[in-house]
């Protein structure tokens, strides 16, 4: 069952990690989801000379980055704002000359509707250097994240350090209102980027398209939906900019929350529900 026009199908058998994903493109001329990827990417499969798909390890070495294209001194952005899961490597023949095309995919698998997807995780430092929020945002994130201890700064809170629910860290609704408000201020005001660097990142391994899989254990079948990027952003960041009902932040769909567990419990962590995006298929407004 294939709809174009939302660009997703149900397929028999189970291919939502990378290896096979590239190995769904590189075996495209028989395989129907790849060949549906491709034309989803705007690509006549007639006219294709071949396509090599690269999965794209979550560290490069810096002696390794050449072999993606890219130069040494590149490298350090490159790392900061990766993306990428997967690189297809497309070459089509135009007219008498061979054009190489590269497509960069971020993947998102979930088993059910109800699972969560880190898509984003740094020091609070990280994103004030990303973003230009002041002390005062930074100071209240390292609060939220318990990066710095909650006795530290209790002129930030409108409850007493006995009264928090953690005494590690501090929830959005326990900050003062003027705080809590100056941050919602901040996210709303730089939205778009926001959005674009957890979900779409930035230079050469920045994500062209989102496919979202779905494997269903019981009837051995994958779900699949293949986005433009543009097109997830607009979806997964639609809605305003509010603290959720146990204290974290909404920003449209994505939630900001304190990563927790190990390693690295005090990291600032963006989610997604990547299955949402399948939302699509119903009509629902991307915004």
């Amino acid at each position: 069952m294939y709809d174009f026009e939302f660009g997703s199908r149900t397929a028999k058998g189970g291919f939502a990690n990378e290896k096979a994903i590239c190995d769904k493109f590189d075996n495209w001329k028989k395989d129907e989801d790849a060949k549906l990827w491709l034309k989803i990417m705007g690509y006549n499969p007639d006219k294709i000379d071949y396509v090599k798909a690269i999965q794209i390890p979550t560290r490069i070495k810096k002696a390794d980055i050449r072999k993606f294209g890219f130069s040494e001194e590149e490298y350090e952005e490159l790392m900061r704002f990766k993306k990428t899961d997967v690189q297809v490597q497309i070459r089509l023949i135009i007219r008498v000359n061979n054009a190489l095309k590269v497509e960069n995919l971020s993947l998102k698998k979930a088993n059910s509707d109800a699972d969560y997807n880190q898509v984003d995780k740094r020091w609070v430092d990280s994103y004030k250097e990303m973003w230009h929020f002041d002390d005062e945002i930074a100071l209240a994130l390292k609060l939220f994240t318990g990066e710095i201890p909650p006795s530290s700064h209790r002129e930030m809170l409108k409850v007493s350090v006995s009264q928090l629910r953690d005494k590690r860290r501090v929830f959005l609704t326990e900050f003062r209102d003027d705080i809590v408000q100056k941050i919602i201020s901040f996210f709303t005001r730089n939205k778009i980027l926001v959005v674009s660097d957890i979900l779409k990142g930035r230079g050469g391994f920045a994500a062209d398209w989102m496919l979202v899989t779905r494997y269903n254990k019981k009837k051995d079948t994958t779900t699949w939906i293949l986005k433009d990027i543009n097109t997830a952003m607009n979806f997964f960041g639609q809605g305003d900019v509010r603290v959720s009902p146990r204290g974290s932040l909404y920003i449209g769909r994505i939630t900001m929350q304190r990563k927790g567990g190990t390693p690295d419990p005090t990291k600032l962590q963006f989610k997604i529900k990547p299955c949402e995006l399948f939302k699509l298929e119903n009509g629902e407004d991307n915004g």
